[in-house]
């Protein structure tokens, strides 16, 4: 039988995230990185990524970057051929990039509601499909992608608008059941992780406004804490989880069981 070390172990293994500069990707490439994983780290601005890959080599992680955004198609296959040209494979594709625009639904401009939907969905449908030929030759891979309650439940006080990112999020789920039904047979397991808030540069402002409010409709009564996701990365990309596909794990302290 497998032993415990053995099923969250990750040594030889490539993971490509993106969005990992900092905030939620950041601590999902670190505990990708402590199992055993290569990393391809991928953000939009240089000054946030530059510092991550220094810090991830610093600790003697195997970790490589490039700028990427992920709404462009071209920009996606130069990404992927750039890391099978540095590892040789790509084993674990986390899609973690996004964004979202406050605006109530009766007034949100078209361009930003088309940006929502083309970095959060349309771009991590084009990730998991570049990524995803390379894995069918292979017969392996597994896809993370970061999906968020808000893509399960309408949850915002008055005042926050979420309308775009909802839908995208919402899209995310059933994007990674789809995928995971459509690529089982090539040994290509496709999950989501769902979380709750957690502080972020995105969530900030929501935070600063509605902090209070928020906690009080979480049943442990307190936003995410760092570290509380990575764990769960690391298990949907490890043996530990080989016979979970399409599956959603909320990360939400219980708001979303009330």
């Amino acid at each position: 039988m497998t032993s415990l070390k053995q099923l969250f172990d990750l040594s030889g293994h490539v993971a490509l995230i993106t969005g990992s500069s900092r905030g939620l990707g950041e601590e999902i490439a670190e505990g990708l990185a402590e199992a055993g994983a290569s990393l391809m780290l991928l953000a939009r601005r240089e000054q946030w990524l530059t510092p991550t890959v220094d810090a991830m080599k610093q600790r003697g992680f195997r970790c490589e970057g490039t700028l990427c955004d992920v709404s462009k198609p071209a920009e996606i296959d130069a990404v992927v051929k750039q890391t099978l040209a540095t590892y040789g494979q790509i084993d674990i594709l986390v899609n973690n990039a996004g964004v979202t625009w406050g605006a109530p639904a009766e007034t949100m401009p078209f361009d930003k509601w088309q940006q929502v939907l083309d970095v959060n969905l349309t771009g991590a449908f084009l990730f998991s499909q570049a990524c995803g030929r390379e894995m069918i030759k292979r017969k392996y891979g597994r896809i993370i992608n970061v999906a968020s309650i808000a893509g399960l439940k309408s949850s915002m006080p008055q005042g926050i608008h979420y309308a775009g990112y909802a839908s995208s999020k919402a899209g995310l789920l059933g994007l990674t059941r789809e995928l995971a039904a459509q690529w089982a047979p090539h040994n290509i397991r496709v999950n989501a992780i769902a979380p709750g808030f957690f502080p972020s540069r995105m969530t900030e402002k929501v935070l600063e406004a509605a902090q209070p409010y928020i906690e009080a409709g979480i049943p442990m009564a307190r936003v995410g804490r760092p570290g509380e996701l990575k764990g769960v990365a690391v298990f949907l990309a490890a043996p530990a989880s080989d016979y979970i596909t399409g599956q959603t794990i909320i990360v939400d302290g219980g708001a979303t069981i009330v």
